[in-house]
């Protein structure tokens, strides 16, 4: 396959030149043509690296077009051209396996931008594929899960593998979106290169800027020296911008130009092109936050290019057994450890609002407290008995070797108080008891505030 090659399929015929003109005077081999019926037969016979296609045509579409040629070479580069603001032709064209958009109109630069980054990234596959066999085994993070919902998901991560398009990854806190990021990584051509993690949150506003895109010496009070950024340390591999929901509204038209020039500018420095891929992620409402002003629909429409969208751990229960099993072998020091019947069925029945990352505490903590190698009912902590949603005996399910009733009623006095934030009438009132009677059972058991 020669990587110089370009075919391009535009219906317009002054567009057409004027893309053509544009690539052969970079260097491009370029075969043009007018309709997609022309484009298939020219890349059967010529097998180009890149495909330049617009979406509407006449007769074959450029959606037909991309269908057809990567399910006969999966490896082929395809690069739809769509309308202006067209966001939802650009989504359908990545779910079909195009490689990445441009949206009309745009100039030279936009254009030669794009697609030496495609030429660029089908050398990485290559490349890839040269030295896999010989390559030592990859790390690949642990996704666990049997249930329909996560078969899906890892489907979703493979498919996306192959692609360099941009995805925003949404789901509640805990449900594991940087394992996925780190998936999606680790399933793409730029597994050899390095995989950064930004936490925007946890960044102070006024440092967010050279964090990302790095500073030069003097460029403001402090930069006593020359920094590299996150964007520079992650070139040729894998950016993780995590909580980007967080970013200050200030500062995302600067995110946006990476996402659409591919370059980045230092604080105080000049512009330099960057080879980066951005995979972002979000455990907000992105889209109430657009339409409130909080984030720009444009750089949205960037970052949402694939959205992912991981499940929380109450819409896959079937998967909780699995998960406090591998959490097991992961935290536990006794290899025959194991959670009894009685005890899953809790866990499973339990809604889990810190999801994941809730369960594998909840199983570390018991490894550590439980005196035997059986994770009993016993073991699990107050949250889980009082709030698993157990239909055979309401909250309870008592033990077959009987229950301490005063252990029991300390532990239930106890959760109703950091529940409601040890606002005794609040946890009386949760409890359904009078105020002085919940008193004097904090009395009897000698119940004091941690603090």
């Amino acid at each position: 396959m020669c990587l110089n090659k370009v075919l391009l399929v535009e219906d317009d015929e002054s567009l057409r030149t004027v893309t053509k003109f544009n690539l052969q005077n970079a260097g491009y081999r370029v075969i043009a043509c007018a309709t997609g019926e022309a484009g298939l037969k020219e890349y059967n016979a010529q097998r180009p690296a890149v495909v330049i296609t617009d979406v509407k045509m006449p007769g074959m579409s450029g959606y037909d077009l991309l269908t057809k040629i990567t399910k006969e070479n999966a490896g082929t580069l395809v690069i739809v051209v769509t309308a202006f603001g067209s966001i939802e032709n650009a989504v359908e064209a990545m779910k079909l396996g195009a490689y990445d958009y441009i949206s009309k109109p745009f100039d030279r630069e936009q254009l030669l931008n794009i697609v030496n980054k495609a030429v660029k990234f089908r050398e990485l596959q290559e490349n890839s594929a040269k030295t896999e066999s010989s390559a030592p085994e990859k790390q690949v993070p642990a996704i666990v899960g049997e249930s329909e919902i996560m078969r899906k998901l890892f489907s979703m991560i493979t498919r996306i593998g192959s692609s360099e398009a941009t995805v925003l990854i949404l789901g509640e806190s805990g449900t594991g979106k940087e394992i996925v990021a780190k998936a999606i990584h680790h399933a793409s051509v730029r597994t050899g290169g390095p995989f950064v993690a930004v936490n925007c949150a946890a960044i102070p506003r006024e440092l967010m800027e050279s964090e990302l895109f790095g500073h030069v010496k003097g460029s403001f009070t402090g930069a006593i020296s020359n920094r590299q950024g996150k964007f520079e340390k992650a070139a040729n591999g894998t950016i993780f911008l995590d909580e980007i929901g967080d970013m200050p509204l200030e500062l995302q038209p600067k995110l946006l130009r990476v996402l659409q020039e591919r370059e980045i500018e230092v604080v105080g420095g000049k512009s330099q092109p960057i080879d980066v891929r951005v995979v972002a992620a979000t455990n907000q409402n992105i889209e109430r936050a657009v339409s409130e002003g909080r984030f720009r629909a444009d750089l949205y429409y960037r970052l949402a290019v694939v959205p992912v969208k991981i499940p929380p751990l109450r819409d896959r229960r079937e998967d909780i057994g699995l998960l406090a099993q591998h959490f097991l072998v992961k935290h536990g020091k006794d290899p025959n450890a194991s959670i009894s019947n009685k005890a899953m069925t809790y866990l499973e029945s339990y809604n889990w609002p810190g999801n994941v990352r809730e369960l594998e505490n909840t199983v570390e903590q018991m490894l550590a407290l439980s005196p035997s190698s059986v994770i009993g009912e016993k073991d699990l902590p107050p949250r889980i008995v009082i709030n698993s949603n157990l239909e055979s005996t309401g909250i309870l399910n008592l033990p077959d070797q009987g229950y301490s009733l005063e252990k029991l009623e300390k532990e239930v006095v106890l959760q109703a108080l950091v529940l409601n934030r040890w606002n005794v009438s609040k946890a009386a009132d949760f409890l359904q008891v009078p105020r002085h009677v919940l008193a004097y059972r904090i009395e009897k058991y000698a119940i004091v505030h941690p603090d």
